[in-house]
Order: structure tokens, then C-alpha cells, then sequence
């Protein structure tokens, strides 16, 4: 009975994600927490190597952690970064302005699900899919943590 108490708090701990802002403060959502937000679904590919991805957009996760975007961003906040972690060190940086749609049009959505179904092990629980981009080195598969940086 403990051994699967312990797995399961393992499993849910697997399913959270961690935002850090500039000032180091750490906000943990739970599953719930981000698939209550608003969701956005983003077909990838040639039609027929295909995937359909769901999730949310990547502003919207940060937004609910209390990371200012919009009017906020202005002076200083612009040289700010936000870096992507994954479970097995990958990092990806993408410039805070480049995300915020005050901004512009980029789409970046934070992916729970792939053709309707829960991303696997190796994939999930979190990806980061770019939609606009030609090359997917910045769709950081098992996402663990977002911090948010302001360049020195």
C-alpha cells in the first residue's frame, strides 16, 4: 500500500510544472491548473506524417503563474528571456516580447495531448510546439520548468 501511495505522488509530481519569475519566486500547477485554461489544438506536418497537438498557449501558463505580459512590457522587461527546462536537461530561451501576443502572432502552445491522447513518456507530460517554425529544435519535449530571466 505505501509503494503505490509513493508511486502515485511520484506520477502527479510528474505531472506539474514549474514557473519561476525574474524576481525568483516559484509557482507549481498542477495538471488541472493548466488544462482548465483555455485550449488551442495546432495540426504539424505533411498530411500524411500528421499530429494534431492540444494544449495551451504558453502566455496563458505563464499569465497564470503571475508573469506580466502585455503592458507590462516595456523598459528593462525587454531584454527578458524565458528559458525552457526539460526532465533530461535540455534548455531552449525564447525572448519574453517574441511570445506575448501584444507582440505579435507567434504561436507557442504548452501540449498535454497528441492525436487526442496523452503524450507518451518520452514526449510528455508537457511539449512545447511552435507552430511557425521550420526546424523543432525549441519544441522542448517533457517539460518540467519555465523561468523567466531578465538579461544582465
Amino acid at each position: 500500500m505505501l509503494l503505490a501511495l509513493t508511486q502515485l505522488a511520484v506520477l502527479a509530481s510528474g505531472q506539474q510544472l514549474t514557473i519561476q519569475d525574474e524576481g525568483g519566486k516559484q509557482t507549481v500547477l498542477a495538471r488541472a491548473d493548466i488544462e482548465a485554461l483555455p485550449r488551442l489544438k495546432v495540426t504539424t506536418g505533411a498530411s500524411s506524417s500528421s499530429a494534431t497537438f492540444e494544449g495551451v498557449s504558453l502566455n496563458s501558463v505563464l499569465e497564470k503563474a503571475g508573469v506580466g505580459l502585455g503592458e507590462t512590457m516595456k523598459g528593462k522587461r525587454m531584454a527578458s528571456y524565458l528559458l525552457v527546462e526539460a526532465a533530461d536537461g535540455y534548455r531552449v530561451v525564447f525572448a519574453l516580447p517574441e511570445i506575448d501576443p501584444a507582440f505579435g502572432d507567434k504561436r507557442v502552445i504548452l501540449a498535454f495531448l497528441k492525436d487526442g491522447k496523452p503524450l507518451d513518456a518520452k514526449e510528455g507530460p508537457y511539449r512545447i510546439v511552435v507552430f511557425d517554425e521550420k526546424r523543432m529544435a525549441r519544441w522542448v519535449r517533457q517539460v518540467t520548468t519555465l523561468k523567466i530571466i531578465a538579461a544582465p
